[in-house]
């Protein structure tokens, strides 16, 4: 199956019909002459038609960005979700019921009280039998009555409406209702500024990125450059946030921003080059095809030390643990963005699982294949079994194939948060400039040759079928050798002077002299 088909095809439908809205139009409008009196005559329909061309671009582009934009957020809706019942079920935690349930659930069949039998004139008592009725029918019906009351959650709820799935939505009206505050002593003007930077250039990201064959806003020659460099807007806004505060602790988080940004953005843009290189193009969709069309193996296999190296960088990039120096609620309370609140806030919250999720697309678009389906090629080749697959593999949109493997990085996400502590600012720095970028360079070197010496366009399927298998096994035998190397003299003796080192253990009812 070509890269290129889906049968989701938005853009040939939206081009279509803006086409077809602008003829009619055209026809509609008189073809005779109009007079204008001493201004002389005009022509509606010869005059439309030198614009139609224009309008219908106009149209067709404004158009597409709503329909990338609408995907983009309603799709991050499964984001948050997945963060908060993943990382729930990785600390054994039961999680949140549903919003929509916590309105009839609650300590003693009530929610906060009975509030609507607070409100005037009995206005509040359609309400009232609403909410027995709801408690009644879909209430928890656990015998636990400790465990499932607590803080006014359930550990179970109703699966159409996936428990927990709408507390993201919650939040964001709450935080849209609050009072914004200025800091009294705080650069306004700058204060203001720092969080359009940060969410205008997020969502700018998006206009590059497909969402399938056909589900795009723009695609220039050059939009993998255009997308990188857009990406790195973000942090300098981090950083404006941090200073304008005039607090301390959001002055530290925006200059860890800044120092944290000097060691993963070069690794980071050598890494996508190699993409480049290895492709032949900075088109994301000509990325995309190259995998499914040309060479027929997915990036991952062919670059698995860039495929690390995006995916570590990436994690740096979104400020997600490890390295979320600059948020460190252990330790900065909020780190840049301690003293914004209400709508300012919410809208942050939100771009950073923008950012992360973007990361998540790019990587599938990257290393995974896009829109392809695993194994698609080997599956529909099978006998009699193999036209059931083809038929699936026809029939599943791109994107739905995409956001899954989107939403399965994610959860990777999710998983490296749960599993690795935060690190300190130096150590980011040391390992960025130490390993990252003699790393990136290598596997920059590495895309060349294969792409100059190793890569074959006219051979059946462009890799030798020695590539793939040497390639992938030199990585994971490199990885286990680099984890299991450990210097023990050098970790038992820490020569930087700002590290602290005790002689003798502390023991309780000692004091030191």
């Amino acid at each position: 199956m070509a890269g290129t088909s889906d049968w989701l095809d938005v853009r040939g439908w939206m081009e279509s019909i803006v086409g077809w809205s602008m003829d009619q139009v055209h026809d509609l409008l008189p073809s005779s002459d109009i007079g204008l009196g001493p201004l002389g005559s005009v022509n509606l329909q010869g005059e439309f038609a030198s614009i139609q061309g224009a309008l219908e671009t106009f149209l067709f582009t404004t158009i597409m960005c709503t329909i990338v934009f609408a995907t983009m957020m309603l799709t991050l809706m499964v984001v948050p979700y997945i963060e908060r019942k993943f990382i729930a079920r990785l600390m054994d935690r039961l999680g949140a019921t549903t919003s929509l349930r916590s309105l009839w659930i609650g300590e003693g069949h009530t929610t906060a009280g009975q509030w609507w039998n607070q409100l005037p004139f009995g206005i509040g008592a359609p309400i009232g039998w609403v909410n027995g009725m709801l408690n009644s029918s879909f209430g928890n019906k656990s015998k636990h009555v400790a465990v499932d009351r607590v803080h006014n959650r359930g550990y179970h709820g109703i699966w159409f409406l996936f428990p927990g799935f709408f507390q993201a939505l919650a939040d964001f009206l709450k935080f849209a209702t609050k009072e914004h505050m200025v800091p009294t002593k705080a650069d306004r003007l700058v204060f203001e500024t720092a969080p359009v930077i940060i969410i205008a250039t997020t969502i700018m990201v998006y206009a590059f990125i497909p969402f399938g064959p056909h589900i795009w806003a723009a695609n220039p020659e050059l939009s993998l450059v255009f997308m990188m460099a857009i990406f790195g807007v973000a942090p300098l806004g981090v950083f404006f946030a941090g200073w304008s505060s005039n607090n301390k602790y959001t002055l530290i988080g925006g200059m860890r921003s800044a120092a944290q940004l000097t060691a993963y953005e070069i690794p980071l843009l050598i890494s996508v080059l190699a993409i480049a290189v290895i492709s032949g193009s900075f088109n994301i969709l000509e990325i995309v095809d190259f995998q499914i069309e040309t060479s027929n193996t997915w990036n991952l296999f062919i670059m698995p030390l860039g495929a690390a190296l995006f995916l570590i960088t990436m994690i740096a990039e979104v400020e997600r643990i490890p390295f979320d120096m600059p948020e460190a609620e252990a330790e900065l309370v909020e780190g840049w963005w301690t003293e914004y609140g209400g709508i300012r806030w919410g809208l942050m919250f939100a771009v950073e699982m923008m950012r992360a999720y973007a990361a998540c697309i790019l990587f599938a678009l990257f290393f995974l294949g896009g829109w392809q389906l695993p194994f698609e090629d080997t599956l529909v080749g099978l006998p009699y079994v193999g036209v059931v697959f083809d038929f699936l593999a026809n029939a599943t949109p791109g994107l739905v194939v995409l956001l899954l493997k989107a939403y399965l990085m994610f959860a990777f996400f999710v998983w490296v948060r749960a599993s690795l502590h935060r690190v300190r600012t130096d150590q980011i720095l040391e390992f960025g400039w130490r390993w990252l970028l003699p790393a990136s360079m290598v596997n920059l070197a590495v895309a060349i040759w294969l792409r100059l010496e190793v890569w074959d366009s006219t051979a059946a399927g462009g890799w030798p079928i020695w590539a793939v298998p040497v390639l992938f096994g030199s990585f994971i035998v490199a990885f286990v050798v680099l984890a299991l190397d450990e210097d023990e003299d050098a970790l038992e003796l820490n020569r930087r002077m700002y590290h602290t080192q005790t002689l003798e253990k502390a023991s309780p009812g000692t004091h030191r002299d």
